[in-house]
């Protein structure tokens, strides 16, 4: 290589590094997000009335007050514990529920409440496509902007899936997860099953003491499993299960058609088998937030309130597909030959199908204390769960619906659930350091960390909390501390737009970075390394191209060190 290359390439060399090394130090200026340009919403939820969180008495069903933001419709709680066969018409109207929804009737012990009941129910689809218009209908939020498309298991309702014609929000009934469905020990239950959807479903009674046929030995539909015990229920078809459970528990339903995508999408809900006692009038169908609002009487002689917490989670990639078609074939080639669940991630955690901040909404559990609290939780994810309550150690009573010995219940703060797996807990808030750390504001959440996210995005996911009553505001909310919770009920949150911190101080140390005036950290770091490797490669070439003349200097070099090392061993 001639001598001016090679000075002219070190040259361009050092005067790269000098310039590299100035930008360095040009750091970017913090850059706020203006939050007058956020699409934030009410932390409450606008449509629900106030007035419902009162205690109040409809139709002779005595309600309790809910101390939560957003608590459940009264009037759809009074038509669940008397049947819509037995409320007035003012009370129906309320509820957006059919005439034949729950049918109550029979007192057939003579014990003062009625003993035959029959549950009518549909299977609708959440956020799924529109051939009208460009948009997804009816819409369920999990969280702001949040929408994966999703099945369930709805109440029979009259009129339109929407609130209204204005609307493309689901009406109240029809949202994550299915129902609770709650019914006494001996009743004669039967539950009705209208396939008001494209493709086929059918429903199984998981814990439930059923037949495996039905009145008259005809093998249709005792257990659910097509293939085994009954036909796939078709759209337009019906059919009743029927059952009279003889054990109490907590217990399960799902769709039995392709369970490893029907149930994801949340064809699932919990049945409670409650014990039998007399004048038993039963809130039958929990729709919403898990607060029991009329418990059943063997509840009020043990506990002072109780809670349906549901943990669901979700795929993305498979909630997106019924997004994408308006064509059940495809819909069904995509679920059943191309989704392959072995390579799936749960992506949307959920808790009473709802994620964090919407959970404060609905599902926190309010406490007084010294008092005792059933919670009965189930996990219908596909993946552990590692349900942990702060402040709190719960005992575990019953497993899968079946009471654990008396002596060897197991008092924690962190309960394991596997798929499909049932747990009851009594949550005791004796402050005696055990029970109960005091009263506050205490977490409980999946201490699998990506249990509290939204597609990954923290805090998120089934995020809730023990708030006692003294630590709520007036609207319900609890009373965080040194921070601002507003900033999580916008969509820029959840689309990963918005530096949370960026009003930590002043000077907004955490927020977002403008445009660097200088070299990216990262491409400086590249440039260095290629320059780097340029002078080792020219280095390289030099000591190849002029090896001859390197080995005579290092010859020359040797002789001279042995000669005045001899020389100095002589003197």
């Amino acid at each position: 290589m001639p001598i001016h290359y090679f000075m002219a390439i070190l040259a361009f060399c050092s005067m790269s590094t000098a310039v590299i090394a100035q930008t360095s130090y040009k750091l970017p200026e913090t850059v706020k997000v203006n939050p007058a340009a956020l699409t934030s919403e009410p932390i409450c939820d606008p449509v629900i009335p106030a007035s419902w969180r009162e205690a109040q008495e409809i139709d002779g069903v005595k309600i309790r007050a809910s101390q939560r933001c957003s608590p459940d419709n009264p009037y759809l709680i009074a038509a669940a514990v008397k049947g819509t066969n037995n409320i007035s018409m003012a009370t129906l109207m309320q509820t957006a529920l059919s005439t034949d929804t729950i049918i109550k009737t029979d007192d057939i012990d003579g014990d003062g409440d009625p003993d035959r009941i029959i549950i009518k129910l549909e299977v609708m689809e959440l956020n799924g496509p529109s051939p009208d218009f460009e948009g997804l209908i009816p819409t369920f939020d999990i969280a702001p902007g949040i929408q994966p498309g999703a099945w369930v298991f709805a109440p029979k309702t009259r009129g339109m899936s929407t609130e209204n014609f204005e609307s493309v929000r689901a009406n109240a009934l029809l949202r994550l997860p299915s129902p609770v469905i709650r019914v006494e020990q001996g009743d004669i239950i039967q539950i009705v099953l209208e396939n008001t959807h494209y493709l086929p479903h059918t429903i199984h009674l998981h814990g439930v003491d059923h037949q495996y046929t039905h009145a008259g030995g005809h093998v249709d539909g005792g257990d659910g499993v097509p293939q085994t015990s009954e036909m796939f229920l078709m759209p337009g078809e019906s059919r009743t299960y029927e059952f009279q459970a003889r054990q109490t528990g907590t217990m399960l339903y799902h769709c039995h058609v392709q369970t490893h995508t029907h149930l994801a999408m949340g064809l699932v809900g919990m049945i409670i088998v409650e014990e039998n006692r007399p004048n038993n009038w039963l809130q039958t169908l929990n729709v919403g937030a898990g607060n029991v609002r009329h418990p059943s009487v063997a509840i009020q002689e043990e506990f002072d309130h109780e809670y349906d917490l549901h943990y669901h989670a979700m795929d993305k990639e498979l909630t997106e597909i019924i997004q994408k078609y308006n064509d059940p074939r495809l819909v069904a080639r995509d679920m059943n030959r191309l989704y392959d669940i072995t390579d799936s991630t749960e992506d949307y955690y959920m808790l009473n199908g709802l994620s964090f901040p919407y959970t404060l909404r609905e599902s926190i559990v309010t406490v007084e204390a010294d008092q005792k609290i059933k919670l009965r939780v189930a996990n219908t994810a596909s993946e552990m769960l590692s349900m942990h309550t702060h402040g709190h150690k719960a005992t575990i009573t019953h497993y899968d619906g079946i009471e654990h010995n008396p002596v060897a219940q197991i008092q924690r703060d962190v309960y394991a659930l596997s798929a499909a797996q049932r747990i009851d807990l009594t949550l005791n808030t004796t402050n005696d350091g055990l029970n109960s750390y005091g009263e506050g504001i205490w977490l409980f959440h999946d201490h699998r960390e990506k249990g509290i996210t939204n597609n990954g995005m923290s805090p998120g996911g089934n995020v809730s909390m023990i708030v006692y009553n003294s630590y709520l505001n007036e609207i319900g909310l609890p009373l965080a501390q040194g921070s601002d919770i507003s900033k999580y009920f916008t969509e820029e949150f959840h689309a990963r737009t918005l530096p949370i911190w960026q009003d930590l101080d002043e000077v907004g140390t955490l927020g977002s970075a403008g445009e660097y005036t200088g070299a990216d950290p990262a491409n400086r770091t590249a440039f260095l390394n290629l320059l780097s490797g340029l002078l080792l490669g020219i280095l390289i070439y030099l000591l190849l191209a002029k090896r001859q003349k390197a080995i005579e200097i290092v010859k020359r070099t040797t002789s001279k060190f042995k000669g005045s090392k001899g020389s100095a061993n002589n003197e």
